[in-house]
């Protein structure tokens, strides 16, 4: 199992953060950390606004039926699980990364049930949900490691 490039490991000096930063894998997490994020945030606020699209009309009918609640009532508390999970991605990435990884396997499922078919919206938020994975993974790397005494 590889160590975490920023541990201090049997008196091993941490890397120096400027050496960190130049590292394309860094970068990369960096950017995977704002993306996921940034975009639960947004859409999740969107849910309440629909400025950016109706997502209500994503909702496959038999989870309103199912549950007997309006579809766009299910899709506010939709929102509200995005920002959450957005936040516990901002501050603690390996965790929330799995989070979003397993909230947008969520709504893959539910746009295969749809009777309209948005195939192409799933495989999107397949392509997606990897990138949720890589974040995680390379969270093991670049997160802060939690120091305890």
């Amino acid at each position: 199992m590889s160590q975490p490039i920023n541990a201090n490991v049997g008196g091993i000096s941490p890397v120096p953060r400027a050496q960190i930063a130049s590292n394309p894998a860094y970068q990369a997490y960096q950017i995977l950390h704002f993306a996921f994020a940034l975009a639960p945030i947004v859409a999740g606020l969107d849910k309440f606004f629909h400025l950016l699209v109706n997502w209500d009309m994503y909702l496959a009918p038999t989870v309103p039926a199912t549950l007997h609640i309006p579809a766009h009532t299910f899709m506010m508390i939709v929102g509200a699980v995005e920002i959450i999970a957005g936040l516990i991605v901002a501050f603690k990435p390996r965790v929330g990364a799995y989070i979003v990884f397993l909230w947008l396997w969520g709504i893959i499922v539910n746009l295969l049930m749809h009777p309209n078919r948005f195939y192409d919206i799933a495989f999107r938020d397949f392509g997606l949900s990897l990138g949720a994975l890589a974040l995680a993974k390379l969270g093991e790397n670049f997160e802060e490691p939690v120091i305890t005494k």
